[in-house]
């Protein structure tokens, strides 16, 4: 099963990039970040990054808006599954996506700090779909998550978005290839940050 979900997510992820190029890239993008926050697998960096590396790299700051936008409402969708659908469809995409221990470590972050696991969520590669159905299903403040979300999501696009925008070639590629790590160690120092001047 996880072969065939690699293999589908290799088809789906070469399927977008085809389309960084067409006139409807901008409408691909948002339903791709739109999607991918409540049940798709290909994240919408793929894409940004695809149609940021032709001559839309100047309009770099307007596709990170709709990659924004689509992301944060496709997050609501996920909020609205977990709240109202979890039984059916909310218990079908984690089996499919084998999140069932991933929605148990979620039920103890959101206990911990919900804000702050959200905002982790939606800035690094964890899957941020898990987060968006959880917080339906465990009943997180809206305002909390939309405002984590917004963060979270729109200073993970806007950062891809700068450096393709600002480098654009070669620097932008070997940047996006570490910028998982690199968003790890970003939340990492930040949560530093935090807990010296506003915790203790």
């Amino acid at each position: 099963m996880r072969n065939k979900l690699q293999t589908l997510k290799d088809f789906l992820a070469l399927w977008t990039v085809r389309h960084a190029e067409g006139k409807n890239a901008k409408w691909w993008l948002f339903g791709l970040s739109f999607a991918e926050s409540s049940f798709f697998p290909i994240p919408p960096d793929v894409l940004l990054a695809a149609i940021l590396l032709t001559r839309e790299r100047v309009r770099a700051f307007f596709y990170a808006t709709i990659t924004t936008l689509g992301s944060v409402l496709g997050g609501l969708f996920g909020y609205a599954i977990g709240y109202f659908l979890f039984q059916t469809v909310g218990v079908w995409l984690v089996h499919a996506y084998h999140l069932e221990q991933q929605m148990v470590t979620v039920q103890k972050l959101f206990s911990d700090n919900a804000f702050f696991a959200i905002f982790v969520a939606a800035f690094t590669p964890i899957p941020y779909k898990v987060f968006t159905i959880a917080a339906g299903l465990f009943g997180i403040s809206i305002p909390t998550f939309i405002v984590a979300s917004v963060l979270g999501r729109g200073g993970r696009f806007f950062l891809v978005a700068t450096v393709m925008r600002y480098f654009g070639g070669h620097i932008a590629r070997v940047f996006y290839r570490y910028f998982n790590a690199l968003s790890f160690v970003f939340v990492f120092v930040l949560g530093i940050v935090v807990y010296i001047f506003i915790v203790r």
